[in-house]
C-alpha cells in the first residue's frame, strides 16, 4: 500500500528526492519544526497517489518543492496559486537554490527578491588546527547550558530575523532531532562565562558523502574584535576532521562582507544561493 501523499512518510520521501536532485534541502529546519508542532500549514498537490509537490506555510512566509520528475508540468504554479488564495498574509517565500523555474514563478505571481543567502562549501583540513590555540571549546551540556546559550544566541544574533529569535522550545526541538550531538555543539568559555559557540550539524545521508554544516557560529558582542571567530572556526574544522567529514558547508548573508572575508580565508566558495521573495501589495 502506498503511503498517504500528505503523511509524514510521503513528505519525507519528497524531501529526499528533491534533496538528491538539488544538492540541498527544500525546506528550512524551522519550517519543519513548526510544521511538526502544528504552527505551519501543509498544502500538497492534489489527486495524486504519490506526493509530487508540497508547500509549508507560516504566518508570513512559505516554502515549496516539486518532485524533480514532475517539474515543468504546472505543479509549482498550482501550489503558489493555492498559497496566495488560502494564505494571503504569507507574502514572503524562500526559493532554495535560486533555480530559473523559481525565478519564473516569482515573476509570474508578483514576488520580488529582497534577501540573498549563500551556501558556501570548503574542504575540511587536518585536525591539528587547535594545537596552539589560546582557548579551548567544550561540548554543550543539554539542560545545564540551555538558558545561558539562549541568552548568548539572542545577543549574538540580535539583528538576525531567524536565528536570534530561537526560543527554549525551538532549542528543545533541535535537541530532539536525529542529527543532534552534544559533542558537535562546541562552547567557548572563559572561566565560567560562555563567550562563543560553534554548532555543527552532521546528517546521515544514505550512502552519499556526509556534509558537516557550520549550523551557527556566534560570539558575545562584547568580545568582538578578539579574533574569536577564527578560534571557533578552527574548533569546528577540528571536530569535523575528528569525525571523518571531508566537506564543510555554511550559510551566510550575501551582503555580510566581514563574514565572507573570514570564510574565504578558510577556502569556502559559493555552492548554492537561496533567495527570499516578497509579494507586492495588491
Amino acid at each position: 500500500m502506498s503511503p498517504n501523499p500528505s503523511s509524514p512518510e510521503g513528505l519525507t520521501g519528497l524531501i529526499a528526492r528533491a534533496r538528491d536532485a538539488d544538492g540541498q534541502p527544500p525546506f528550512s529546519d524551522q519550517s519543519l519544526v513548526e510544521l511538526g508542532r502544528g504552527e505551519r500549514a501543509l498544502i500538497v498537490s492534489e489527486s495524486r497517489p504519490v506526493l509530487v509537490g508540497a508547500a509549508i506555510v507560516g504566518a508570513e512566509e512559505f516554502e515549496l518543492v516539486v518532485d524533480p520528475d514532475a517539474r515543468g508540468a504546472g505543479e509549482g504554479a498550482a501550489l503558489v496559486s493555492r498559497v496566495v488564495a488560502e494564505h494571503p498574509a504569507a507574502r514572503f517565500a524562500w526559493a532554495h537554490g535560486d533555480h530559473p523555474a523559481s525565478r519564473a514563478l516569482a515573476a509570474r505571481f508578483g514576488f520580488e527578491p529582497v534577501r540573498t543567502l549563500l551556501q558556501l562549501r570548503a574542504v575540511v583540513p587536518g585536525d591539528d588546527s587547535l594545537r596552539d590555540a589560546p582557548f579551548r571549546t567544550v561540548p554543550f551540556r543539554p539542560e545545564v547550558d540551555d538558558a545561558a546559550w539562549l541568552a548568548l544566541n539572542a545577543r549574538a544574533f540580535a539583528a538576525h530575523p531567524e536565528q536570534g529569535g530561537l526560543t527554549p522550545r525551538d532549542l528543545d526541538d533541535r535537541k530532539a532531532e536525529p542529527w543532534f550531538e552534544p559533542g558537535d555543539f562546541l562552547i567557548l568559555r572563559e572561566g565560567d562565562d560562555m563567550i562563543g559557540f560553534c554548532w555543527l550539524k552532521v546528517e546521515e545521508s544514505d550512502g552519499h558523502e556526509r556534509i558537516g554544516e557550520f549550523y551557527a557560529v556566534g560570539i558575545d558582542p562584547d568580545r568582538q574584535g578578539e579574533r574569536l571567530g577564527r578560534v571557533l572556526m578552527d574548533a569546528g574544522f577540528a571536530r569535523l576532521a575528528e569525525r571523518g567529514i571531508r566537506t564543510a558547508a555554511l550559510y551566510v548573508e550575501a551582503d555580510n562582507e566581514p563574514a565572507l572575508a573570514l570564510y574565504r580565508r578558510y577556502g569556502f566558495a559559493q555552492h548554492t544561493i537561496d533567495v527570499r521573495y516578497r509579494r507586492a501589495s495588491g
